[in-house]
């Protein structure tokens, strides 16, 4: 016979569900926020996030470092994650709902890889890109693992570089756009791998490049920041892109991402709109 499982207490916190790299609902990435979760435990923020099953869930705590605004963790439906874009801006978002801060005071999110800074513009918010952990050229063997997964050709395959600022990315430059959305992952033969492919779109209005995340776990990532803000530091410091563009991504799977590239002199920035879709309370 099996023994019940003991109860226990039950907190209640404030949560929201935002959708990042999008000015309207339901055409970014979602991300599910909790609130003051400092009482928390970390087996609770796991099970969350497994039971919420979106790409990221994250949980804002008071900071740990003096110069500091807040902390985060983030955590996908399988592990924690040191650091990862839309998490960054949609915690951000979320942060600043419940306060008013002069204009230009840039925000300092903590997280597992450091401080993050994260500025507004009117109601777009942008992350200063993290320092990338690995680049330079992927490995031969490993190069071509990935185009027989992604069913591409050496010609198919302009460049590829890691790009790699906490979660682990990789990323190919493929010839144009129509290359990128064609793209059919076996997922079985690239598990494990975090791959990122971007292609410029000359000649249109809304987007300079389309990219398109698959991740290691077997899915394609609607719209991502930690991708994005390592491809912007490679394009841009190589001269393949200019020192501003744009950036669009979830096309295939019926989304309209958009993330806005700057580099300054410093700096990248990467920067997209957030929008509140679901705002109240969770028990956990």
């Amino acid at each position: 016979m099996t023994t019940p499982e003991a109860p226990q207490a039950v907190q209640t916190f404030g949560f929201q569900q935002v959708d990042v790299f999008s000015a309207v609902p339901l055409r970014g990435n979602p991300l599910a926020v909790v609130e003051n979760a400092d009482t928390l435990p970390d087996a609770k923020m796991a099970a969350l996030a497994h039971w919420t099953n979106l790409s990221e869930t994250t949980f804002l705590l008071n900071p740990s470092q003096t110069d500091a605004d807040y902390r985060v963790r983030i955590f996908t439906p399988y592990s924690e994650l040191p650091f990862a874009g839309h998490p960054t801006l949609g915690s951000c978002h979320v942060w600043l709902s419940s306060r008013v801060l002069p204009e230009g005071r840039d925000i300092l999110q903590e997280c597992g890889a450091g401080l993050v800074r994260i500025r507004r513009d009117g109601n777009r918010l942008a992350l200063a890109a993290p320092d990338l952990l690995r680049k330079g050229a992927v490995e031969p063997d490993l190069l071509a693992k990935i185009r027989k997964g992604l069913n591409l050709s050496e010609k198919d395959v302009v460049a590829a570089e890691w790009v790699d600022n906490g979660p682990g990315w990789l990323a190919l430059l493929l010839k144009d756009r129509n290359a990128v959305l064609v793209l059919k992952p076996d997922f079985a033969e690239i598990a494990g791998i975090r791959v990122g492919v971007v292609a410029p779109t000359p000649g249109e209005d809304e987007a300079d490049f389309e990219v398109r995340a698959f991740s290691a776990a077997g899915f394609e990532d609607p719209v991502t920041g930690s991708l994005n803000a390592g491809i912007a530091q490679w394009l841009t410091s190589t001269g393949i892109a200019a020192p501003a563009y744009v950036a669009r991504q979830g096309t295939v799977l019926g989304r309209a991402g958009k993330v806005y590239v700057t580099r300054s002199d410093k700096d990248v920035w990467i920067g997209g709109d957030v929008v509140t879709c679901v705002k109240g309370q969770i028990s956990l």
